[in-house]
Formats: C-alpha cells, structure tokens, sequence
C-alpha cells in the first residue's frame, strides 16, 4: 500500500463552496466525472502533487485484493473489518480504485471521519438518495456503496474537513447497528469473480469502451496519449468498467446501477451504453462551439473589411452614404416637431442604429420605424372652415334633406369657432343600406375644409389592424388608424369607419375592443400604438362610424359614440333626389348631354314604387342607370335627342314591373291579419295566418320564429282565451280545437314582438269567423293585461304601408312622439290611429260589410 500512495497526491486545488453540511466532492480531473454538475467546487490544499496519466496509473494498478475480516492478511496489510462506520454522501457515487477529495461538514460524518482515522482508516461510503436531506438516515441511503481507506485529512478553517479517499471494494450493507454519534453499520463485501476467460465478443466491447472513451477525450480537446496507454493495460472488464466509470458524468441513479451490477462484463455493457450517450452530447457541444466559433470569426472579419472600406474612402475624399443617411435622419427628427418623450425615443433608436451594420436585419427595422416617425403630422394641423353659412350651403348642395345630421354638424361647427381646443365628436350613422351615410361623411369633411379617409370594418377579425404589430415580428405595420393618420398629412382628419356593426373576432384578438380606447376623446390624446410604442395623440380626429343596426355593436363601445339615425325614405324624396343628384349623375357617366334625357317626377316616381322596394337608393339608381345606357345606346346609332321616358315606356326599358299594388290582397279571409316589420333594409309587410281545427287544444308556430315572437305568440293566445266572452269566441275552444300560426317567407328568421298585436287580431278572427280588414296593417308589443307597448321603426313601418296601398295603420300610442320624423305628406297619405290596450285594435281592424 505504501508504494501505491506515493502515487496518489493530488494537486492542489481551490473550492468554492456549495452547500453547508455534509460530504461533497471536490473535481479532480478536467470534465469532472457523473455527478460533476452537483459537486462541490476544489478548494484547500493536499501535499504534493500528480497529473491526470500518473492518477489514472494509480487507479488502475489498484490497492491491491481487499480481504474482509480481522486481523491481517498473508501480505501483511490489516483486513476490512466487517462493521464500518458510514459516510452519507450527496452527489456523487465511490466506485472502486477511485481516489477523491470530499468535503465533511455534517456532525455526525465528522464523527464517523475521526472514528475511522482514530482506527484502521477503513469508512463506508454510501450515497443519499436524495440530496436535500440534511440529516440522512438509513431510509434515506442505498444499501451497496464502497469501502474506501482514508488517506489524507485537513481540517478547514470553518471546522469543515476535507479528506482524501480511496476506494478499495464493493460492499452490501446486511444492518444498521447503530446511529449515534455516527453511523455504524454491518457489512458484506461483493467479491470480484477470480479470473474471466473474455470471448471475442467480451474482448470487442473492452476495445470499444477504450474507443468511445478515446473519443470523448478527443472531443473535450484533452491528451489522450498516456490516458489511453493507461487504460490499454487494464485488462481486467470489472476494473476497466470501473476506472471510466468513476471518470463519467453520469447522474446518480445511473452510476448506482452500475454500482451494483456484480457481473463484471454486464457492468462494462452499461458503462459503454454511456459512454455511447456521452459520445453523442459531445458531439453535439463540439458542433455548437464551432458554430459560434465560426459566427465569430466572420463577424470580426466584416468589421475589419468595413472599417478598411471607411478608411480608403476618407483617403480618396468620397462621402459616406451611411452617415449621409443618419443626418438626414436627424434633421428629420428635429423637423417632426414630436414631443418630448416621443423625440427621445427617435434619438434612442437613431443612436442604436448607427452602431449598427447597415445591411444588418435589425437595421432595417429602425430605420423603417424612424421613417414612420418623422413622416407622422405630430403637429400638422389643417385649418377648420368655421364660415358656418357656407358650411350649410356645401351640406345642401350634397344631400337632400337628412336635417338632423347637418344641424349637428352646424353645431360642432359653431361650438369649434367659440372653443377651438375642443375635442373631436365620435358620431355613429345608423340606417338602412343605401341612404347616403358614407357619402355624408364626405360631405362633412368637404364643409369642415379637412381630409378625408374611410375605413371598411367589416370582417375585420385581427386586433393588430387597429392597434398595429409588435416590432418583433417580421413584416410589423402601424395599425390602420395610424395609417389612416399618416396618409392624411394631418392631426385632424375626419376619420369613417364604415361597417363598425360588422366586427368580428377570433383567436387573434377582439378589433371592438381595441376600439374603445379609439372612441373615447377622454383617452385617446395618448393612443399607443403597438408598432410605434409611443403615445399619439387622437383627440383632435373627428371620428364617424356607419353602421346598418346596433344590435351587434358591444355596448362599451356604442356608449361612447352620439348615435344618429338616418331613416329610409320616403317615394317624394326618392324622387327629389332622383331629380336632383342620381338624373344629372347617370346621365353623365352614360355619355349623354343633360338636355339629351327627360325624366319626369311621375315616371321616377313609377320607377321607385314599381320596380325597387328599398329604404336607400342603390336599386332607384341602377334601374336609372339601365334606362341611361338604353338612351346611350339610341344616340351612338344615330337618333337625335331629346330622349323623352315616361311611366308607359318603362315596361320597354326596364322590364314588367316587379312590385305592384294590386298583389295586395282586397279582402282577406279570417285568420289573416297584416302586420308591419322593421329590417336593415327598410320596413315590410307582415302577414300573420291562423288556421283552425278540431284537437285538444295543441298550439303550432311555422314560419322560422324567434323566440321573442313566439313567447308572443303565446301571450296572444291568453288574451284571445281570457276575452273570448267579448268577441263572441267560443270559451272552450283551447280544449276543442288545435290552433296553426304560420307566417309566410318561411325561409326568412323573424323574431321580435312588434307583432303582438297582428298575433292577436289574426286569433280573433280565425276564432270569431270575422275577416280583418284588408286595408289595415297593425304593429304593436302586447302584454298579458292587455296594454299596447311602443316598438321601434314607426317611420319604416309607416312607409311600408304607405308604399303597399294601405289605408289604415295601427301604432301604440306611445309611439305617438316618432310621428314627428314622418313627413307631413307621408302623414296626409294614410290614416294613423293611436292605439293604448288591445280592446281598441279589434273595432279598428275588423272589416265591415
């Protein structure tokens, strides 16, 4: 033993510490060995010193056969005795011929140290299952560890002790015999098989471990010459399963599994199953650093090549383009008149750019984003034409009619002349298709003197649209109100969003809510946009939104807008802004001089009412437009104008007509009752049919109903059976018969209870025999008392009537206050009567003989 430790000396190393208690390992070996990650780091010092080949020398040559028992064995040394005290250690798994430094801390292993070299300097090394535990017992250690002979100490400043072992067998714990002040246990050693005869098969694993290993040492960039002649000589597969295993970085379980392996060749078949493992991950770590190593290289090449290129252009007199581009960029930034948060924000990124190389990717970036920024109107601002008369002669001349909407422009108008730091109003147009709510928001921009952009909402799904994309991702842009803003050329533009009521959403974010800071003048002074990641200020933009109804809008945002409707029109002003506006347009845009085509009031009239049933105009102008290219046509054959039209040559140029009076129905038989509706395009008549026979009282809805208009349907039904005694209706009829309520256009959804009180009439009549009359149409919301409740669209729902030859119409009478938007004309046309309970409709509905 006394020749094989002047062998042994270890150099010395430094430690920095890792944990506090308990024994840790100190690495040795460049790489370290399994475990390496969680053991302590070398510190302290062992007399003497040896290199890497001289230490793998000494744990090959080995400490000779160990022999358990007392006494001393024939070659003079003292056996292992079979109860040793144990040493717990953490991170790390002894194998045999394994010289090691450890570091001792914990009480009770210092305890064990001391016993070991106050005896025969044998300990027990087992290892911690799991290493967060602080006071091991024996639950806590696996049973086989390694009998290793203490041959260096040193007491640490801090009472630590560092000790040098050396491992000498494999032993199997049988008992734990006691535990205080240290562990003591009973053990029994696992004995080497005496002599192998290898095979082939044996012989080329040996020479492949040796192989992988060779490659590993390559890989790591360590001499492998007298490492390998070391292992070349062991010839022995326990001891060569050993000794590169104890040089592994191999997690714990892993090399307590080869620790316990008895079978020498087995052992060896797992070590080189990591060994094949440790090849692959240095490998793929050689790789990776020469990659980087290569990037490296490549960039200090650039920089150099660049910096040369800079020196001869200054020696020639030449401009550099570079810097050329970044002062121009800052005469941009001091130009932009941004504020001061944001202009610094300009000259951060200006400063990043111009460390940068100017072909980089990421060069590219800033310079886009420093481009938006200096193209942006901070300060811009377009001056108001507050000449408020000939803001109302420009609203004239553009639309017909539509008062409401101009006086509230007047209003802004006049509020921004006396209180210029106002800020701008977000109103919402909602209508009908085709009456004018785009072309308005033109209008507004024409008599404010301001730019004009429009903005299509609908279908929008992606967040990033109003709020623009993050810089991070390739192809970013401000979002479209920043857009919008730029292309303008001003800080107040007049904005439309068209379409707001036809916003989607999907897994890419809510465009609605992204909105909401938009709209509201009290936080969009400081709109951020994703893209610019600054604050923009939006407060001085007019915002006007379109939309066909307000049903889909969220209410957050509808909140923040000032809502004014636009109704459909009546046939008198179809034809006033037939004859004023869509007449001198086509005429026109067909090629035809303005005296080449005479129209006259009675035939527009014939057109609007026979041959388009719209709340708008976009039909009235197609079928004006057909009548244009009809007349265009006679002029590039050769006939001379004037084109005259009238309503009888209507059916020449456009056709039968598609729409007539006459289809409505003279008399109508009982059951059947005429109700008005209101729909995105306008209003439309309703019939409501009610059949009757003989059953048990079963109720029937067809006619694709919502559930509002059902529930109607049954509420209708109680107030039919509760005062059947007043209109003569059988009072058992709800056990004797089985009622059917259908409404016609079954493909079409309805819901909505304006049709309570059709419902009602439409009862009575089928179960009093007595018809409606076919003049009447009727809406109406009812409740089980009784009572009429208002509805909304009574200006649609009147013209609806009016536009089908009805007579009379029936409306709540607290309804009464939307008479005023009826024009006079349309109200002299039809008679309206105001309805409070359902005990009034049936007098006024039922037909007379």
């Amino acid at each position: 033993m006394s020749k094989k430790k002047k062998k042994t000396p270890i150099k010395p190393r430094r430690i920095v510490r890792r944990k506090p208690t308990g024994a840790t390992r100190a690495p040795i070996r460049p790489g370290g060995p399994q475990g390496g990650s969680q053991g302590g780091s070398d510190s302290g010092d062992f007399p003497g010193s040896s290199s890497l080949p001289e230490l793998l020398e000494a744990l090959a040559s080995g400490p000779g056969k160990p022999v358990f028992g007392d006494g001393e064995n024939e070659s003079g040394h003292p056996n292992i005795p079979t109860s040793l005290p144990v040493l717990p250690v953490r991170d790390i798994v002894v194998f045999n011929y394994m010289i090691l430094p450890l570091f001792v801390g914990r009480e009770k292993s210092v305890e064990a140290v001391n016993a070991a070299l106050s005896g025969n300097r044998y300990i027990l090394i087992l290892t911690q299952q799991d290493e967060t535990v602080d006071d091991p017992g024996p639950d806590d250690l696996y049973r086989t560890g390694t009998v290793a002979m203490i041959m260096r100490m040193l007491k640490m400043p801090d009472g630590r002790l560092k000790v040098l072992v050396q491992g000498l067998a494999r032993a199997r714990v049988k008992q734990f015999t006691s535990d205080d002040p240290y562990h003591l246990a009973e053990v029994e050693p696992i004995l080497e098989p005496e002599e192998i005869t290898l095979t082939p098969e044996q012989e080329a694993l040996m020479r492949s471990s040796r192989e992988q290993s060779e490659k590993i040492l390559s890989l790591r960039g360590i001499s492998s010459a007298d490492i390998m002649s070391v292992l070349n000589n062991v010839q022995e597969p326990g001891r060569l399963a050993d000794l590169i295993a104890s040089n592994l970085r191999m997690k714990v379980p892993d090399a307590q599994g080869i620790l316990e392996c008895e079978d020498p060749l087995e052992r060896l078949e797992q070590v080189n199953s990591q060994l094949v493992k440790e090849v692959e991950v240095a490998s793929m770590q050689n790789k990776i650093q020469s990659m980087a190593k290569e990037g490296m290289d490549k960039a200090q090449r650039d920089f150099f090549l660049r910096e040369q290129m800079k020196a001869i252009k200054r020696e020639l007199g030449d401009t550099d383009s570079q810097d050329e581009e970044m002062d121009q960029l800052r005469r941009a930034i001091e130009k932009a008149g941004m504020p001061r948060d944001v202009l610094k924000e300009a000259y951060k990124q200006l400063g990043r750019l111009e460390s940068m190389h100017a072909e980089s990717s990421e060069a590219t970036v800033i310079r886009t984003y420093l481009d938006w920024m200096t193209e942006l109107p901070w300060k811009k601002v377009s001056r108001d034409r507050l000449d408020i008369k000939k803001a109302k002669t420009i609203l004239d001349e553009d639309h017909f009619d539509l008062e409401k909407v101009k006086e509230r422009i007047l209003e802004y108008l006049s509020v921004r002349k006396l209180n210029p730091k106002m800020k701008g109003p977000i109103l919402c147009f909602v209508g009908p298709p085709g009456v004018g709510k785009t072309s308005l928001g033109r209008s507004i921009a024409r008599s404010l003197g301001r730019k004009f952009h429009r903005m299509s909402l609908g279908g929008m799904r992606d967040e990033a649209e109003i709020r623009g994309h993050r810089r991070t991702y390739i192809g970013a842009m401000p979002g479209r109100i920043i857009q919008a803003v730029k292309q303008c050329g001003t800080r107040n533009p007049v904005v439309m969003l068209d379409e707001i009521d036809k916003l989607g959403k999907d897994f890419r974010g809510d465009p609605s809510s992204a909105l909401l800071e938009v709209l509201d003048p009290e936080q969009n002074y400081s709109f951020t946009d994703h893209y610019l990641n600054v604050p923009f200020d939006l407060s001085k933009v007019m915002f006007i939104c379109t939309a066909n109804m307000l049903d889909s809008i969220p209410a957050p945002l509808l909140d923040r807008m000032e809502v004014i409707r636009i109704p459909g029109y009546t046939e008198q002003e179809k034809v006033a802004i037939a004859k004023r506006y869509i007449v001198p347009r086509q005429t026109q845009d067909n090629g035809l001089e303005d005296k080449e085509l005479q129209i006259g009031d009675k035939t527009l009239a014939a057109v609007a009412r026979e041959y388009t049933r719209e709340a708008g105009l976009r039909n009235l102008e197609r079928e004006v437009g057909t009548i244009c290219r009809k007349m265009a046509r006679r002029k590039a054959e050769g006939e001379k104008g004037p084109f005259k039209v009238t309503p009888q040559s209507l059916h020449k140029l456009l056709g039968p007509p598609r729409f007539l009076d006459d289809e409505r129905e003279t008399v109508l038989p009982p059951g059947v009752a005429t109700g008005l509706a209101w729909t995105p395009v306008g209003g439309e008549m309703l019939h409501v049919e009610v059949s009757t026979m003989p059953g048990k009282g079963k109720l029937t809805l067809t006619g694709k109903l919502g559930d509002v208009m059902k529930e109607s349907a049954q509420a209708a039904l109680s107030i039919a059976r509760a005062k059947a005694d007043e209109y003569g209706i059988d009072p058992d009829f709800a056990e004797n018969l089985d009622i059917h309520i259908h409404v016609p256009a079954g493909a079409t959804p309805k819901d909505g209870p304006s049709a309570g009180v059709t419902l009602v009439t439409a009862l009575i009549s089928a179960l009093s025999g007595q018809s409606v009359n076919a003049e009447t149409a009727m809406t109406g919301e009812i409740s089980l008392r009784g009572r009429v409740l208002p509805v909304g669209g009574i200006k649609e729902k009147i013209l609806a009537a009016v536009s089908r030859g009805m007579k009379t119409v029936l409306i709540p009478k607290q309804n009464s206050k939307d008479l005023d938007d009826v024009p006079e004309d349309l109200r002299q046309r039809i008679a309206i009567k105001l309805v409070e309970r359902i005990d009034e409709v049936w007098p006024l509905a039922a037909a007379t003989d």
